[in-house]
């Protein structure tokens, strides 16, 4: 099996200024995108990032390599990634791309790539493209270079997709939301969908500076969200990352509320109402509780490896609708082709409308196992999962932990960490297991 050099389980990513996010390098990756993907009809291809300030010189580069292969560009600028796989599909570009470094801090960017019809790139045709950056980049005949063009009011286009997917006839004027859009790239669309939709809306991390995106708020630091949702006696808190692609809620009782426990609500939800379609996809680390709750709703379960698009394709693959990872990208296959926080939202939002509970009151039939998730910084690309010390671990954890226990150590395919996920019935036992296996690991 090939292995792929430069992208790995989400896209492109690395820090701005190291190969592979440099502007040479992107210059011949839009060159490469552009002779791959850019053979249809249409020869165009839709382009848009995040807050991050790097993402014009990026844009710029990337839209040169594109443009020099005769094929145009439609700018998004500033928008959520999901929209740039709407624009993919309803303007039937070659392909769509994001330039964004999803949850993480400004200094690291990336590049996603959506195929036609809005679903992320397959391996294959990553693999493709990765052949021809090998390739040398030359300048074609000065007649034949693309046309570059914005897009006609992007944001109120997706923010008009967004609120079709909520029903017509009912509104959110009974709620008080916390939104943290993380200075990202929904700060110009989620208020409005929000507040246009009859809630009272209150706003924080909306005002990126190029350098604050993802910092101490998102997805991935709710600390600020969970006391102001108190403060405000809110009925719910939502935090998305940079991209918009993720969501984590918090209660109003300040609980976090993940990706594992977002997609059982909307799977409950869907089968009371006669919509769901055979059943839930999620990853290797979704949580034993939630499976066990599904399983008492005779709703089927598979494991995925980790990564949306595997989710999203197993989905296809099965011919279901719905998937999910804890860290919050949640699929909804009949209401668009990839994950979106804020069409997740709507629809959690909706459940609790259509069973006039809180969102705490929702997930009162589930009971969460113990997980403790740690990361540890990999200074170096090593096999770590491999070493014998922690393969004697892996073999004997269920000795220690019981049966009804998980371990998962792997590295990231996006960050230079090691992942390492613990699960069992005792939460004291979990959490020394884990720290162990941190130990043994820095210790290598």
């Amino acid at each position: 099996m090939t292995v792929l050099q430069y992208f790995k389980t989400d896209g492109i990513r690395g820090k701005v200024g190291i190969n592979p996010i440099t502007p040479n390098f992107l210059l011949k990756l839009g060159w490469s995108i552009g002779t791959v993907l850019g053979k249809n009809k249409t020869k165009k291809i839709i382009i848009g990032r995040d807050t991050r300030i790097s993402g014009s010189m990026l844009q710029s580069v990337l839209e040169f390599g594109i443009l020099s292969t005769g094929v145009s560009t439609l700018l998004a600028n500033c928008i959520p990634t999901s929209a740039i796989a709407y624009f993919t599909k309803s303007l039937n570009a070659s392909a769509g791309i994001v330039i964004s470094g999803s949850h993480n801090l400004f200094y690291d960017n990336g590049v996603k790539i959506f195929y036609k019809n809005g679903i992320k790139l397959t391996k294959k045709i990553e693999l493709s493209i990765e052949q021809k950056i090998k390739n040398t980049f030359f300048y074609p005949n000065h007649m034949s270079f693309g046309c570059s063009n914005d897009i006609i009011e992007p944001e109120n286009q997706y923010i008009n997709f967004c609120k079709n997917t909520f029903p017509k006839d009912l509104d959110l004027s009974k709620f008080t939301i916390i939104l943290d859009c993380a200075n990202g790239s929904t700060f110009n669309t989620a208020p409005k969908i929000f507040e246009d939709l009859g809630a009272k809306v209150i706003n924080i991390s909306i005002d990126p500076n190029g350098v604050n995106i993802n910092k101490n708020s998102g997805s991935t630091n709710i600390l600020k969200l969970k006391k102001i949702v108190l403060l405000e006696k809110a009925d719910i808190g939502l935090a998305f990352d940079g991209d918009g692609d993720r969501v984590i809620m918090v209660d109003h009782l300040g609980n976090k509320v993940d990706g594992d426990q977002i997609i059982y609500i909307i799977a409950k939800e869907y089968l009371k109402k006669n919509k769901l379609k055979g059943g839930v996809v999620g990853t290797l680390m979704t949580n034993m509780g939630i499976i066990v709750a599904l399983k008492e709703l005779g709703i089927p379960f598979y494991a995925a490896e980790i990564g949306d698009r595997n989710v999203c394709e197993k989905i296809k693959e099965k011919r279901w609708l719905l998937g999910a990872e804890k860290s919050g990208h949640i699929i909804l296959l009949d209401k668009h082709s990839t994950g979106d926080g804020i069409i997740a939202s709507l629809q959690v939002l909706l459940s609790m409308i259509n069973n006039n509970m809180t969102l705490y009151h929702l997930l009162s039939q589930v009971k969460l196992l113990p997980q403790v998730l740690l990361n540890i910084f990999l200074k170096e690309d090593r096999n770590i999962e491999k070493n014998i010390k922690i393969q004697d671990i892996l073999s004997r954890y269920k000795d220690i932990l019981g049966q009804n226990s998980r371990i998962l150590v792997r590295k990231s395919g996006t960050e230079p960490y090691i992942r390492i996920m613990v699960e069992g019935e005792n939460y004291l036992k979990v959490y020394k297991l884990a720290n162990y296996i941190r130990e043994t690991i820095q210790s290598l």
